[in-house]
């Protein structure tokens, strides 16, 4: 089998901008493009095979429906990850995520865990990352009173910097920041804060602060991230994470790397440089941009470049 390229869904944000066509050169709709999704079967935008040309055209929840030997032992009913690169131009809303149990009890659909790359970050560029209230009395005080300052917890960033956001964690991108997210196939958000803007018709997006008190970690916790490296003569392995729903990596090429195989499928992004992958002998050309699903029957694939950068996943079987 052949890895399958994907082309990306262009969603339009209050927040968005026009970095994802000079930095990637996507063909955007308008100047307001806020994420691509990459790699998704979600309902909400479903990317589409670019390659081969047998799928090509074909949506990615339909292949995943009707070609499962592709994915190896993966049954999940509904492929269960999506990729996105984010161009915030402007902040985003401050929000938080709920766990499954509580995402199919209100929402009828998956929970949402993520994690960020950060592929970019203007100077002194900031997200928020977490909270200061040690109970949910405190955090509802400080959100109804509007006391931003002394609930949200801001952190500078810069670019190469991973950020792993669980389920409950209150977060926000800050504007001028690009990132690649890796999260589960999920499109439920909870508003806590939204600077009291407005769209261009006039009104305010809706909050959601009663759910967002559920399911919000109280008090905040960072989560241990430990990043392992391991070096090849052609470049390095990054391993950032592994949950209950994902493994996240960056492959780094100066030259010529092997990835490790698993019987799993590798969701991959190119996110800097260009190359090559090259998948049980066959080779396909790389660029910025680009991603692609490797099968997971695969029984060798290499990644060749000078500067390559690739952000990678697997789905935990």
């Amino acid at each position: 089998m052949e890895p399958i390229f994907l082309k990306p869904v262009l969603q339009e944000k209050i927040w968005g901008g026009n970095k994802l066509e000079s930095e990637f050169n996507f063909d955007l709709p308008s100047n307001r493009i806020g994420e691509a999704w990459s790699i998704s079967a979600h309902p909400n935008g479903v990317s589409t095979i670019e390659s081969p040309g047998e799928f090509k055209g074909m949506a990615f929840d339909q292949f995943y429906e009707e070609h499962r030997d592709f994915f190896g032992e993966l049954n999940d009913d509904v492929f269960p990850l999506l990729v996105k690169i984010l161009d915030a131009k402007q902040d985003l809303s401050v929000q938080v995520h709920p766990d499954d149990i509580y995402g199919k009890e209100h929402e009828g659909e998956l929970g949402k865990t993520e994690c960020w790359y950060i592929i970019d970050a203007e100077p002194g560029a900031q997200i928020v990352y977490g909270h200061n209230a040690e109970t949910k009395e405190e955090f509802q005080q400080l959100v109804e009173e509007g006391r931003w300052d002394e609930l949200l917890r801001r952190v500078p960033v810069t670019p190469g910097e991973f950020y792993y956001v669980p389920h409950g964690t209150v977060h926000a991108i800050g504007g001028g920041v690009m990132i690649l997210e890796t999260q589960q196939s999920s499109d439920t958000t909870y508003r806590v804060y939204d600077y009291n803007r407005t769209d261009n018709q006039g009104k305010q997006r809706d909050l959601h602060i009663q759910q967002s008190i559920d399911v919000s970690l109280i008090p905040h916790q960072d989560p241990e991230q430990v990043a392992d490296v391991s070096q090849q003569e052609g470049g390095a392995i990054t391993h950032f994470l592994t949950n209950d729903y994902f493994k996240v990596f960056k492959w780094d090429a100066t030259g010529d790397i092997e990835i490790p195989v698993s019987n799993a499928v590798y969701l991959a992004t190119v996110i800097d440089g260009s190359g090559e992958l090259i998948v049980n002998g066959k080779s396909y050309p790389l660029t910025k941009g680009d991603s692609f699903v490797t099968p997971a029957s695969a029984s060798d694939i290499q990644i060749k470049g000078i500067n390559l950068t690739l952000i990678a996943s697997n789905p935990v079987y």
